[in-house]
């Protein structure tokens, strides 16, 4: 694991990862529907890979630098900055064995979009969350689990399905966090007509999964190709995991999933408990 204090060689990384982060800013590759101008670029793809080389701290440093670098540069909105945050952050908290920092914080951004005041999708249009949903399912099923697993393997296919899964649900993460900060910034100044939002969560529904998965594959290509170049270059110690013990795997594997059953059932009373106050109160406001 990367030591987390900044020595000269984590701030080289971190300066390298920034620039890089920042040239991928400046390469569009989808426009940001409702908001006029604004793209989504190729740093999408480079956030995944840096949370994994770099972990969730420095790594969400590198793209948060990066991000600000290139917002005000004018090619990054408010939601590609956040969305690459989070990304990095919950790919590097997944490679470092901390599934469940994760799991917490995207369902909390999930239910948080989705159940926003007047315009979230779960009010005018619940089916927009269908990949959300299934990218939330992969993150707490067994599938996640061997993808950690398979994060430091020397075979090809393990490589890539492992980078590939970490990258989908990490990118899914973000696309939550930037709809979230979008939710936030564009109504109801921006977008006060309700009916404007729901044709936008439809026209959604089956955009976003498909750029997601386009997004995580081509992180994958690039992650596993730096994943070699940096092993080749003697710099395996920055992709260590620390393993479980031979012979404990299976034991570790099922502990593993226990601790992440719970937490989630931690998670969703909280919300909950939440969603119940917020209608209490949604109700005692029309109520008046």
């Amino acid at each position: 694991m990367i030591n987390e204090k900044l020595s000269a060689k984590n701030v080289a990384l971190i300066v390298c990862f920034t620039a890089l982060y920042t040239v991928f800013g400046f390469i569009p590759i989808s426009p940001i529907i409702g908001l006029p101008g604004k793209t989504i670029t190729a740093a999408a793809i480079m956030a995944p890979v840096i949370g994994i080389i770099l972990g969730p701290y420095i790594g969400t440093l590198s793209t948060i630098l990066g991000g600000t670098i290139a917002f005000f540069a004018g090619t990054f909105s408010p939601p590609s900055l956040v969305s690459g945050g989070v990304t990095t952050f919950c790919s590097g908290t997944l490679y470092f064995r901390k599934r469940s920092l994760c799991t917490f914080a995207y369902f909390s951004l999930l239910f948080l979009f989705g159940f926003y005041p007047f315009v979230g999708p779960f009010w005018l249009y619940p089916p927009l969350m269908w990949f959300q949903i299934v990218g939330f399912l992969i993150l707490i099923s067994p599938l996640q689990s061997k993808a950690i697993e398979n994060l430091n393997s020397k075979k090809v296919l393990k490589l890539f399905q492992a980078f590939f899964i970490t990258s989908l649900t990490s990118t899914l993460a973000g696309q939550i966090a930037g709809s979230l900060v979008f939710e936030v910034l564009a109504w109801p100044i921006f977008m006060a007509d309700v009916d404007v939002w729901r044709a936008t969560w439809q026209f959604l529904t089956f955009i976003y999964p498909v750029e997601r998965i386009l997004i995580a594959l081509m992180g994958t290509l690039i992650g596993t190709t730096l994943h070699n170049i940096l092993k080749t270059a003697n710099l395996s110690s920055l992709l260590t995991i620390p393993l479980s013990k031979k012979g404990a795997n299976k034991n570790a594997f099922f502990l593993e999933h226990s601790h992440i059953c719970r937490t989630v059932n931690a998670i969703i009373k909280i919300h909950i408990s939440i969603l119940n106050n917020y209608q209490r109160s949604f109700l005692r406001c029309f109520s008046h």
